[in-house]
């Protein structure tokens, strides 16, 4: 077995900007890659990374992992590196890719000079950011919210342990008017695809729909309102998972209309 783990180079990146999802044919993820890779390439100069695995010549897995202060993660900290998650191939889940990744994570956190590593798990029986799956491997719960909680390894004694921030929304509405309010982030692929799915049925209701976009990935964002992924369509939360359908979208304002 052959396993290197890299920093990003340009033939990683279509693999990196789908997703894993290459070559499916999916206009919206194709459409999703190149201002995804932009977005992480801009980042590179306030210190993000893209660890890539290369498992016998294929690629098997990435992590993104960037200081605390430029991350749209909603986790309040200081002199971490934080990452929003870790993706590693089925197919090669009994190879140790994700254990591989997370150690060269922590020697960027290292070579940065930074006192600690964070992320957000989940204790649900689902494949994505299991938080069971971390502390295997040493991290430790700064703080749970349900069924997710902040994850992290410190490297200084000195280290300030992280919190979730606040959930900060407030629901004005416009007379006359259907309110979208959406909450995304341009680092995940699912995000990304919601939001351009969101902007394409709200543009369908000419001026009868106003539609708020909230981003992320722009500090000032996060921490004012501690949401990193949420659509509300008049003040009421839509469940989140995968990217929404725009029919349940366009159902969703329907009955907002008729209210």
């Amino acid at each position: 077995m052959s396993l290197i783990i890299r920093d990003m180079k340009e033939e990683d990146e279509y693999y990196v900007g789908t997703c894993t999802h290459v070559n499916e044919n999916n206009i919206e993820r194709e459409e999703s890659c190149p201002r995804r890779i932009s977005w992480l390439r801009s980042m590179e100069r306030h210190g993000l990374r893209v660890k890539v695995a290369i498992l016998n010549d294929e690629h098997a897995g990435f992590l993104y992992i960037m200081p605390i202060e430029v991350s749209p993660l909603p986790i309040q900290g200081k002199e971490l590196m934080a990452f929003p998650c870790l993706v590693s191939a089925s197919k090669f889940s009994k190879n140790g890719i994700g254990k591989k990744l997370i150690e060269t994570a922590e020697e960027e956190v290292r070579a940065q000079n930074r006192k600690g590593i964070v992320t957000i798990g989940f204790f649900w029986d689902f494949w994505f950011m299991p938080a069971d799956y971390f502390l295997k491997l040493g991290f430790e719960v700064a703080e749970k919210r349900g069924q997710e909680a902040i994850l992290w390894k410190q490297f200084d004694e000195s280290a300030e342990i992280p919190q979730f921030r606040k959930m900060n929304y407030n629901f004005k509405p416009i007379e006359g008017k259907i309110v979208v309010d959406l909450f995304w982030n341009r680092f995940c692929l699912t995000s990304d695809v919601e939001a351009q799915r969101v902007r394409e049925v709200v543009s369908e209701y000419g001026n009868d729909v106003i539609l708020n976009e909230y981003s992320a990935t722009d500090q000032k964002t996060i921490q004012q309102y501690g949401i990193e992924r949420r659509i509300y369509v008049n003040g009421n939360a839509i469940e989140v998972g995968p990217e929404i359908d725009k029919n349940a979208l366009r159902g969703t304002i329907k009955k907002a209309m008729i209210k």
